[in-house]
């Protein structure tokens, strides 16, 4: 059968992105992907204020490295959450912080520096024996996609129907219902279910689709974030987050309709789990990349139409 290694959200998290280079090794995965927002979140200026002194306040309190050693400590760790950092001085940062443009423009630079050099690690990594599946999130700009498109040896899945085997197909959409943040690619529910059904327009069987659809459905295990209020804090009542679901209704209603055999989705880092929807066996695989952490599923497909999904959550 087709062994299938599926994990999402490593938001630029250097540890999370090397690590889905080199999983085929240990799972013996036939096809790998990590699909939705594969880039970070945040700037972090190194500052060296005098020769052998820099400093850095990537929390809101200054850290402060007094030799190389403490700097090279620094970045890993900001690696590790996904940050960019960047070295600069006093006035240059001050510089930076008056033109929004030019912090944007460095911002872009460097996430597409990143993601330029997983894709080509993976080129050289990963056998050619085993397919490769990226796919950007809601959280990624659009900037990235062309990185995707261009490399030889991966797959750009979006806007078109992939052969992950003989007899199971795969439609891909990146976009999320509407969330707190304005992120690039979200939309109101109502024009995601436009584009969803446009996806599964593209084939004409549903038993044996996979769905790689980042925002999972509604009201389920795997959509459950935590409520905000007015000012986006997290709600507390009796010492307990409130949680809230935020899927997609449309979703939702669009599996019950077709029943795809598997929904791959991601987004809500905190509802890493399993769900049936009638026959729909819906995954997402959660994140905790702040912890260098890859969570994931491996899924093994059925060789028959009509056979059943094995299922191994796994985290490294």
């Amino acid at each position: 059968m087709t062994r299938l290694f599926f994990s999402c959200d490593a938001h630029g998290s250097v540890p999370v992105l090397r690590k889905m280079a080199k999983v085929h090794e240990a799972y013996k995965c036939d096809v790998v992907m990590m699909c939705g927002d594969l880039t970070g979140k945040a700037l972090v200026p190194i500052i060296e204020d005098k020769p052998g002194s820099w400093w850095s306040a990537p929390y809101g309190t200054r850290e402060k490295y007094k030799n190389q050693e403490a700097v090279e400590a620094a970045k890993k760790a900001f690696e590790k959450r996904g940050f960019y950092w960047f070295m600069t001085t006093e006035s240059e940062l001050t510089e930076l912080q008056s033109d929004q443009k030019k912090a944007s423009d460095l911002f872009t630079k460097l996430m597409i520096d990143r993601i330029r050099d997983w894709l080509q690690w993976i080129e050289e990594t990963v056998p050619a024996d085993v397919k490769v599946v990226v796919s950007p999130g809601n959280d990624d700009a659009q900037a990235i996609d062309d990185l995707i498109k261009n490399s030889k040896r991966i797959v750009y899945p979006l806007e078109r129907v992939v052969e992950i085997d003989e007899i199971h197909s795969m439609i891909s959409c990146e976009w999320v219902n509407s969330t707190p943040w304005g992120t690039p690619r979200e939309c109101s529910d109502e024009d995601l279910k436009v584009r969803l059904q446009e996806e599964f327009s593209r084939v004409g069987q549903y038993e044996n689709l996979i769905c790689n659809f980042h925002a999972p459905p509604f009201g389920t295990r795997l959509d459950l974030a935590p409520k905000l209020d007015s000012q986006q804090r997290v709600k507390i009542h009796f010492g307990n987050i409130d949680m809230v679901h935020v899927g997609s209704r449309s979703m939702r209603e669009l599996f019950e309709k077709y029943q795809p055999l598997l929904g791959l989705h991601g987004h809500i880092h905190e509802s890493g789990g399993i769900e049936q929807i009638g026959r729909t066996l819906c995954v997402n695989s959660g994140s905790v990349y702040v912890q260098g952490m890859l969570n994931a599923f491996v899924l093994d497909l059925p060789k028959e139409v009509g056979g059943k999904v094995e299922v191994l959550n796994v985290s490294a």
